[in-house]
């Protein structure tokens, strides 16, 4: 059984890899700076004491990937670094873009040299499709141009993905994967993201705030496909430095979203409109033949039933906790 090293690992995304790894019967330890922001750090310690609960032989460290010397230990006998630490959102980066550029890109930079130093062969970290911007011909395609970032958020996932490209080459024989997810949602999804905050606004009988004429696609893909892609990668992806785009390539626009969120929950939404925040962009739409051709892999979960899934979380918690 591999032994795993994920960063991040009580975050949204990271508690679902962590707890897919570990029903599989791999070794794990996570490692999470349990920052309160943008993911609160509330719903990271529930994340912890659920995954502790289930899987006590799970070792959880706190610590920041950009502090070398608290995390080197960590990387002893480890076979796959799963990175997914990073400060996500865009329009939080606006107010702290060195921060992001730090955590995001130094952090990077700090996890890929020491898997480099330790002989670790496999070694993957988030990016997003914030990187494409509005300039990328959708659907965004792996090799098309990533050049015009439309927020600090974008620009530190791009940086973090030159680095890896540029550090790759000093161990042409590691499998370095930038995986760029498109608007990942699910149960303890970010609760200031789209679905999560539109399905607790709903079944509270509360507007719905809508940015813009609600024409804004994007490219909703579920939690439960994105670990699935996370560990096709780590099973089937080549050596050196590879990108993969992981999306449901079904894009929908906000007024389709808060329609079939209605109808999932059963309940007539109200709406009103706000101006698009900076950095907001058009659309997002993945290209996914890469990731299907070599990484077999696909989505399974149609947006109407990932909506229920998140539904459900969020009667069962309905302040979050």
């Amino acid at each position: 059984m591999a032994r795993v090293l994920v960063t991040g690992g009580v975050g949204f995304i990271g508690y679902h890899l962590t707890r897919a790894l570990l029903a599989r019967g791999n070794e794990v330890t996570v490692v999470d700076d349990f920052s309160n922001a943008p993911y609160p750090e509330a719903e990271k310690r529930r994340n912890e004491r659920d995954l502790l609960a289930e899987f006590p032989r799970v070792v959880i460290v706190r610590a920041c990937v950009t502090d070398r010397a608290a995390v080197a230990p960590l990387f002893d006998g480890v076979d796959v670094v799963a990175h997914l630490a990073g400060l996500a959102g865009v329009r939080p980066s606006f107010a702290e873009p060195a921060r992001y550029a730090r955590v995001n890109v130094e952090g990077t930079a700090v996890m890929l040299e020491l898997a480099r130093e330790h002989g670790i062969e496999r070694f993957l970290f988030a990016s997003s499709s914030s990187v494409y911007g509005n300039a990328t011909p959708l659907p965004a395609r792996e090799e098309s141009p990533a050049v015009i970032p439309e927020s600090p958020y974008a620009a530190s996932k791009r940086g973090a993905e030159l680095v890896a490209s540029a550090l790759s080459l000093r161990t042409p024989s590691m499998r370095c994967t930038a995986l760029r997810f498109f608007t990942v949602y699910g149960p303890r999804q970010r609760p200031e993201m789209a679905i999560t905050l539109f399905a607790r606004a709903v079944l509270a009988r509360k507007p719905i705030r809508m940015f813009g004429d609600g024409s804004m696609r994007r490219d909703f893909t579920h939690v439960d496909d994105i670990v699935r892609g996370i560990l096709a990668a780590v099973e089937k992806a080549p050596a050196g430095y590879r990108e993969y785009n992981l999306g449901s390539s079904a894009p929908i626009d906000l007024r389709g979203l808060i329609r079939d969120i209605g109808e999932a929950a059963g309940v007539e939404p109200t709406v009103e409109r706000e101006p698009v925040p900076l950095g907001d962009v058009d659309a997002t739409f993945a290209d996914i033949t890469r990731a299907r051709h070599e990484l077999a892999w696909e989505p399974r979960i149609p947006l109407r039933e990932g909506l229920r899934t998140v539904l459900g979380w969020v009667r069962e918690h309905p302040t979050g906790g």
